[in-house]
Parts: C-alpha cells; structure tokens; sequence
C-alpha cells in the first residue's frame, strides 16, 4: 500500500512540474508585455519576402507574433522580390518600423533582387546588407496599361462605355489616351514616388537631395548601392543574422526561429504555366516595380 502511495506521490508531482514547465511556456509565447523570463533563450526570427509584393496578410501577422514574442530580440528580413504593389508594400515597412520601436533590431539581407518594392521594405532595417551582385534600388512607380483601339477597330469591335464621373473610365484600353487624363495618373505617380524618397531618405538617415540623385528608377548593383550609402554592408544572410544577434546583445551566431513556409494559390498558378509573377498583378494599379523582372 505505501509503494503504491508512493508511486502515485511521484506521479503527481511528474504530473504538476509538466504542466508548470507548460504554463511557463505559454504564459511566455502570450506575449504580455510583462512577460520577460526567456525560458530558452533570445533568438533572431527570419522572415522572407519572396516574388511580387501583393498578398502579404501572412507576413503581417508573422511580424506581429515575433513582436509581441518576448523571445524573439531580432528580426532578419530576407528580400528577393522585384516590387509589387504599393498599399501591400509600405505595410509591411510599416511594420517593420513598429519592431524597432518595440526595441527590437531589424537586418534586411537583399538576395538576388530587392528592388523598387523590395528596396522599399529594406529601407525600413536598421542595417541592410547585399551581395556585391545583388540587383538593388527601381527607386520608381510605375503603371502600365495597354491600348488596343486599333485592333478593336480592324475585327470591328465598338467597345461601349457608360460612366458617371469624368474619370471613372481613366486608362480605358479601348481608346487613346486624353491630355488631361495622362495628368491625371502622372500627379498620382509623382506624389507616390515622393513617398517612396521620403521613406528612403528616412531609412537610410541621409537627405532627401542625396536620395534623388538616384531615384530615377535605374538599378544597381550591390557594390553601387553601398556607394551610395543604400546599403550598409557587403554579405550574404549569415552575416545578417549575426549581425541582427549583435544588436540584439546575443551571443553570435544567434539561434534562430526559421521563416515558414507557405504555398499560396498565386505562386502555384505562376509555376505552373512558367508565368512571371509580374503578369498575375493588376497591370491598373501604381507599382513599386523594376522592368527586368520581366526580361527572358
């Protein structure tokens, strides 16, 4: 009866340590801000922004989580992306933002393009490295739409509009363009593209000046862009990640929290038929996109 007694004894206690180590490690993983016993020690978090900027719901709310993670001390963004749309694009800058002013570091490490968008989102790190190769910069926005007035009218296709608003039917495929409607789109990119200097400039601790001597939509290298001063350094994702663990005062290299892997239903289509993502954006909306994304 006592072994029995005693056997039980020691299975409650088994028992209430599991369940106090667990509690331990959601009340930790909860992120409250009063929740700062690390049980396995600060990591740096690595994050990826890969293809057209469009669809990034996912990496918001990954953002978030290693916000409020008490764990996570810094976050490695890793860039290979031509651009994308600009709502999608500053959002996730913004974000980035908001870790820093949680205290904690951001690295941006640019891949084998980071430009236009991409270099958007890198702008918002406090450090950013590039390889010496790597295709920077697109500092422009961009909206492209076709006309096909002259096709429609070889088949004999009278393609009918009917709209209420002077403007409602602005970049209609089926008819030149007007003077005033060019005006029009030219102020809506111009005041983007102001934006897109400002955050620059911003990120990047130089003046406004300085950023528009090369914000003329040209890429580079880079070895160019560190000339430049829009990057920081020359190195590959391992020297970001410990340069992220550095800022973050742990020892290097740091342990990470590696990025999640997700298939969206954009990614597959774009596989499959071999299509660039490029041609799967709304060709109608202001990009942050460099034009060799499109090159064969």
């Amino acid at each position: 009866m006592g072994a029995r007694r005693r056997a039980l004894g020691a299975a409650v206690l088994i028992y209430l340590g599991v369940a106090g180590l667990f509690s331990l490690f959601v009340w930790q993983a909860s992120g409250r801000a009063d929740a700062r016993l690390d049980l396995f020690g600060g990591r740096v978090a690595i994050v990826e922004v890969e293809g057209i900027i469009l669809d990034v719901d996912d990496l918001l709310r990954d953002l978030k989580d290693f916000r409020d993670n008490p764990s996570v001390r810094a976050v490695v963004v890793r860039i290979n992306s031509p651009g994308g749309v600009v709502g999608p694009t500053q959002e996730v800058h913004n974000s980035l933002v908001k870790l820093r002013e949680a205290g904690k570091p951001v690295v941006a490490s640019l891949g084998s393009i980071a430009a236009s968008g991409g270099y958007y989102i890198a702008v918002a790190a406090d450090r950013i490295y590039a390889n010496p190769g790597t295709l920077t910069g697109s500092i422009g926005v961009i909206m492209q739409m076709p006309n096909v007035d002259g096709l429609l009218k070889k088949v004999g296709v009278d393609y009918v509009v009917i709209k209420a608003g002077q403007y409602k039917d602005l970049g209609n495929f089926a008819r030149p363009m007007r003077p005033d409607e060019r005006q029009v789109l030219q102020a809506l990119l111009d005041d983007v593209h102001g934006q897109f200097i400002d955050a620059v400039a911003a990120g990047r601790k130089i003046t406004r000046e300085q950023v528009v001597a090369f914000a003329d939509g040209r890429i580079f290298s880079g070895v160019q862009a560190k000339a430049h001063s829009m990057i920081d350094a020359l190195g590959g994702l391992e020297d970001a990640v410990n340069a992220a663990g550095t800022l973050a005062g742990l020892k290097v290299p740091p342990r990470t929290i590696t990025p999640r892997r997700r298939t969206s239903i954009i990614n597959l289509i774009r596989s499959q038929l071999g299509l660039p993502g490029a041609l799967l954006a709304t060709p109608r909306l202001p990009v942050f996109q460099t034009p060799l994304y499109l090159m064969p």
